[in-house]
């Protein structure tokens, strides 16, 4: 089995990893570091959480170690350019991690503060500047940073830049890049459109591919609660409330539905926070340190403010809206059962999601099981009227000839039906900035043969 000191990396570095009692390397690491030690360009197709940053960070530290070549004022010697605030500062927090004991000086620049301290952080020059495209595009418009003596650029997450609408000020960005550099290419999937940047940017590169992107983690039992959108509301507090939910992600697909689940849930004593991009950073940091200390155990998100979210110990993932995009199914139920821990994810699914949830299914190869055991729980059919004109009392829940078992018909995922519990994937972790350890000191993140959830037998049937 391959060890960090078999990759060639240098004695101040090893020294760092060891701190972090890391010692075997993931996968994307052990294939990834030794061509980018000897400088080979690298197409990366990776998902978050298999230890993919420390895969460029590591052999860039040792590279800019071993040539101590002097930034030149308001530049920087190495990019990385990332979608989001959170997971500029994440990156910005591994380089750090890994260099401690290098003479390096590196920064982190993003939108929604102000840019005087970015300003003055870069006006001697850094070596490492991690940067959000955005105010990137900005402080090179003022002259505030320059980028004419770059020596590597790393383009972190290609898939989510185009999502999020920042393919076209990445391209921007580009130009301004000397032609002669070391170049780093990371996308979880490759539409044509990035499969085209990729093909521009790089230099006859190596590619590394782990963990598919079909794939889900074996340790996430998986469920789904079909219920009428109007009823999700007094579902999502009832789960909540269950004792045995210690730390939860609770997913909406919208800013607004984001702010109105916080709402809707402190009208229930369920104290919860929020972060998506409307937020202030200054209030995103907060949500995220409260839900990490424990002050909050409930944080609702966005999947662009969630991207990079890397918190150990959320036992819970909630998807209130599926996604619409299977594959942002697979990065959000990816947050818990991190660091060799086990997890549930748990989706409402209305009549208006059923697509959703099939497409869902046909990307990860096994059908959810179906959780009915709730008072809300909906047979798919759309109402003729709209339930919310009627005050919640009056709605009848639909059981469906049984009654729900457990107190007050309470949602009890163990006693979940299985259906249709076919197929396997492959899976994965969905953390980023430095890999957690897997109790062998292997980063977290690894794919791992899907299993659908263990429900009680009495409880599972077969179809929907």
């Amino acid at each position: 089995m391959t060890s960090f000191s078999d990759l060639g990396l240098s004695e101040p570095i090893l020294r760092a990893i060891s701190a972090e009692n890391y010692s075997t390397p993931t996968p994307i690491q052990a294939q990834a570091v030794p061509h980018l030690i000897v400088g080979r360009d690298l197409l990366g197709v990776a998902q978050t959480g298999t230890g993919k940053t420390a895969a460029f960070a590591l052999p860039i530290l040792h590279r800019l170690s071993e040539n101590r070549n002097r930034p030149q004022p308001q530049g920087a010697r190495v990019l990385v350019l990332t979608p989001t605030r959170e997971l500029a500062i994440q990156i910005g927090e591994s380089f750090a991690t890994y260099g401690r004991n290098l003479p390096l000086t590196r920064t982190v620049i993003f939108g929604g503060v102000g840019q005087n301290p970015q300003v003055q952080a870069m006006a001697r020059g850094v070596d490492i500047l991690v940067a959000t495209p955005g105010r990137l595009l900005d402080l090179i418009g003022q002259g505030l940073v320059k980028l004419d003596r770059l020596e590597v650029f790393v383009l972190d997450e290609a898939d989510r830049m185009l999502d999020m609408g920042f393919i076209h000020d990445v391209r921007r960005i580009i130009k301004v890049l000397p032609a002669k550099r070391h170049t780093l290419f990371f996308s979880a999937t490759m539409p044509p459109e990035i499969a085209k940047l990729a093909d521009n940017i790089l230099s006859n590169p190596v590619r590394v591919e782990v963990t598919p992107v079909s794939s889900t983690a074996e340790r996430i039992e998986q469920h789904v609660m079909f219920v009428e959108k109007a009823d999700k509301r007094p579902l999502l507090g009832q789960v909540l409330k269950r004792p045995e939910i210690g730390r939860a992600l609770v997913f909406t697909r919208t800013k607004h539905g984001a702010n109105r689940v916080v709402e809707q849930l402190g009208q229930v004593a369920v104290r919860a926070e929020a972060i998506h991009g409307n937020k202030s950073q200054t209030a995103r940091q907060r949500a995220l340190e409260n839900f990490r200390s424990g002050e909050i155990r409930v944080l609702v998100a966005t999947d662009i403010a969630a991207r990079g979210i890397d918190i150990d110990g959320i036992t819970h993932v909630i998807n209130y809206d599926l996604p619409n995009v299977p594959e942002s199914y697979v990065h959000r139920i990816g947050r818990t059962a991190r660091a060799g821990t086990s997890g549930i994810a748990i989706s409402f699914c209305d009549a208006e999601e059923r697509s959703f949830l099939k497409d869902i299914e046909k990307l990860i190869k096994i059908r959810i099981p179906v959780v009915d055991d709730h008072p809300w729980h909906s047979d798919g059919s759309v109402r003729q009227a709209d339930p919310t004109d009627r005050p919640p009392q009056e709605r009848r829940p639909q059981r469906h000839g049984r009654p729900p078992q457990g107190a007050q018909g309470q949602a009890r995922p163990d006693q979940a039906r299985q259906n249709h519990g076919q197929g396997h994937g492959q899976g994965h972790g969905q953390g980023q900035g430095r890999p957690a350890g897997q109790g062998q000191g292997r980063p977290s993140g690894q794919g791992q043969q899907a299993r659908p959830a263990q429900g009680n037998p009495s409880r599972r049937r077969t179809g929907r």
